[in-house]
């Protein structure tokens, strides 16, 4: 919510007058008296902790952040690239040489061949040589002799079978049982159903009716009297406990939680201007007794002295530290090189090889054209210094 804008409260109910605007002007100067320390305190909690978010929150977290990148992420990388990585191949190499390379030697020189030659070859042949010749004898034997062997015995069964065992079954139960069977639902048919169906229907059908009437009456006479002593209860209800209530929360609790309401948001607002102005007037006197004065010296006496300490003694001190740097790198090139050219004499001196050319005055070589090995005798000569040697000069 902006401070600039102020809106109006929202409109009552019809029916407020004097009462309502007396009682409603102490209860908001109450409210402005109770809610203005919160106000104050809350907008000094907000200020504080934008600044401290902007002077140290934020500064603290930049240089944690550079000093966790400095003293863990670059040292980790450093020894993951330099160490681990290395020692990981190496790992990885001695496991390969002493868990693989074996079993896979072992598996390709010894049971491969060993399998081929011993297992498979045997059993191929055995296969094709011996068990084939007796599989082909053993299904031309069953096709000759077992199956009309075996067609005529399952007909002589199928007719000993046919006259021992189905008719006389058949002959029993078509002139034997079935007419039993006849006769006893007949029987079963006039003394049990019959009379049992005439009784259902004569009997129990109209006695089960006039049951069921009854207790429809009766039912019907319970649920008006539930129904008109529910009616009695829920008018005594509402007519006893939510009328009156309706009517104090009408009269009564709704207009005092919205006055209540409406002093709590005057008086936040009116606490926010007042928060405000002693905000400024605080900032104002902590400019004009602190802020000013720093920045004063800042600019009048700490800035010149800088720049006088940085031209007389930085920038001298700087150069000279970087002059000596220089120095002293090219005499560690030129001691380098010196040591190097003493173990190569040395070296010649206890093996032997061929021996120091007389020093002599350097010839201009011949350009070579682009793209050939012949020279041009009309071209440039090459230049005395080859490129590596400008490097190291310009790194000297």
């Amino acid at each position: 919510m902006e401070y600039g804008k102020h809106q109006a409260p929202a409109r009552y109910e019809a029916g407020e007058g004097c009462p309502t605007t007396l009682i409603r002007i102490p209860v908001r100067i109450v409210v402005l008296v109770i809610v203005l320390p919160v106000r104050l305190a809350w907008d000094a909690l907000v200020a504080g902790a934008r600044a401290a978010d902007r002077v140290l929150l934020r500064p603290l977290g930049r240089a944690l952040s550079r000093l966790f990148r400095t003293a863990v992420l670059i040292p980790a990388a450093w020894l993951y690239e330099t160490v681990l990585t290395p020692l990981g191949r190496a790992l990885l190499w001695l496991a390969a040489a002493v868990l693989v390379w074996p079993w896979v030697a072992l598996w390709r020189y010894a049971l491969v061949p060993v399998v081929r030659y011993g297992l498979v070859v045997p059993v191929v042949w055995l296969y094709g040589a011996v068990l084939t010749p007796i599989g082909h004898g053993l299904r031309r034997v069953y096709r000759e002799l077992l199956v009309p062997l075996g067609r005529g015995i399952g007909v002589v069964v199928a007719w000993l079978l046919t006259t021992l065992l189905v008719r006389p079954v058949v002959g029993l139960w078509r002139y034997v049982l079935v007419p039993l069977a006849l006769a006893a639902s007949w029987l079963l048919d006039h003394l049990l159903v019959r009379p049992v169906v005439w009784t259902y229907r004569h009997l129990l059908t109209p006695l089960g009716h006039g049951i069921t009437w009854l207790l429809e009456r009766m039912a019907r006479g319970i649920a008006a009297l539930v129904s008109g002593l529910c009616a009695a209860v829920v008018w005594l209800v509402a007519t006893l406990v939510v009328a009156p209530l309706g009517w104090l929360y009408r009269r009564v609790l709704a207009p005092v939680g919205r006055e209540v309401a409406a002093a709590f948001g005057v008086a936040w607002r009116i606490a926010g201007f007042i928060s405000r102005a002693v905000g400024r007037a605080v900032a104002r006197l902590a400019w004009h007794l602190v802020g000013a004065p720093v920045a004063w010296v800042w600019r009048t006496v700490c800035t010149p002295v800088g720049h006088c300490v940085r031209d007389a003694v930085w920038a001298p001190a700087r150069r000279a530290a970087v002059g000596t740097g220089r120095a002293v790198r090219a005499a560690l090139l030129s001691a380098r090189a010196t040591v190097a050219r003493a173990r190569r004499d040395a070296w010649r001196a206890l093996v032997g090889g061929r021996g120091a050319s007389w020093p002599r005055e350097p010839g201009s070589p011949r350009a070579r054209t682009l793209g050939s090995t012949t020279t041009v005798p009309c071209a440039a000569p090459e230049p005395e210094i080859s490129p590596l040697g400008e490097k190291n000069a310009e790194r000297g």
